[in-house]
C-alpha cells in the first residue's frame, strides 16, 4: 500500500527526480517522458470512462487504468542485472492476453470496415479515439526509450494492443460501427 503524507517534497525543484530504484535522473530523461506519457494516457482514459458506455466497457477501462499504473511502475524501475531485494512490478503477458480477449469480444458485432474512420461520432467514441492517439504516441516514447535502455518488452506490446482495443471500443460506441464517420478521400474538394 502506498501512503502519501505530503504531496510536495521539494526534491524535484532542481529538475531531477527519483526513479523507483532511487536513482536520480533529469526530469527530461526518456524514461521520465515515457512513464509521464503513461500517466497522461491514464487521465485521457479516465475522461472517456466518464461517458455512459455499453456493456462491460466501463469496468474494462477501470482495469486498464490500474494496468497503466502497473506499466508506469514497470517503467519507473529500470531493468537490471542486479536483482533488487524486492522484485519490481512488471507487465505480464497475461495482461496483454486479456486485452486481446476484449478486442475479440467487442469486434464480434462490429460492422465490417469499408474505409478508414475519422475520430468522432458519439462523444464517447471521440474520447476513446483521443485515448487511442495518445496511446500510440506513448508507445512511440516507450520504443524510443527501449532504443537507449532495456525495457520490459511486454510494455510496448501492451500499449500496442491497448490502442487496438481503444479503436474497437470507439467503434462499439458508434452503434457498433454503423455511426462511424468514414473518410472520403479528397471528399470535400
Amino acid at each position: 500500500m502506498v501512503h502519501l503524507n505530503r504531496i510536495y517534497t521539494r526534491a524535484g525543484d532542481e529538475g531531477l527526480t527519483h526513479l523507483g530504484n532511487m536513482q536520480r535522473v533529469p526530469k527530461t530523461s526518456l524514461r521520465i517522458e515515457a512513464y509521464g506519457g503513461v500517466d497522461e494516457l491514464n487521465s485521457v482514459i479516465g475522461v472517456a470512462a466518464c461517458e455512459t458506455l455499453p456493456g462491460e466497457m466501463a469496468a474494462q477501462l477501470q482495469i486498464i487504468q490500474n494496468d497503466l499504473f502497473d506499466l508506469g511502475a514497470d517503467l519507473c524501475v529500470p531493468e537490471s542485472d542486479d536483482p533488487p531485494e524486492t522484485p519490481p512490478l512488471r507487465v505480464l503477458p497475461a495482461q496483454v492476453a486479456q486485452l486481446e480477449r476484449w478486442i475479440d469480444g467487442h469486434n464480434e458485432d462490429l460492422e465490417p470496415l469499408r474505409s478508414f474512420i475519422l475520430p468522432g461520432g458519439s462523444p464517447a467514441a471521440a474520447k476513446l479515439h483521443h485515448a487511442r492517439t495518445v496511446c500510440r504516441r506513448v508507445e512511440i516514447g516507450v520504443l524510443r526509450l527501449a532504443d537507449e535502455e532495456p525495457v520490459n518488452r511486454q510494455v510496448g506490446i501492451y500499449l500496442n494492443r491497448l490502442s487496438d482495443l481503444l479503436f474497437v471500443m470507439a467503434r462499439v460506441c458508434n452503434d457498433n460501427g454503423r455511426e462511424d464517420v468514414l473518410w472520403k478521400p479528397g471528399g470535400d474538394r
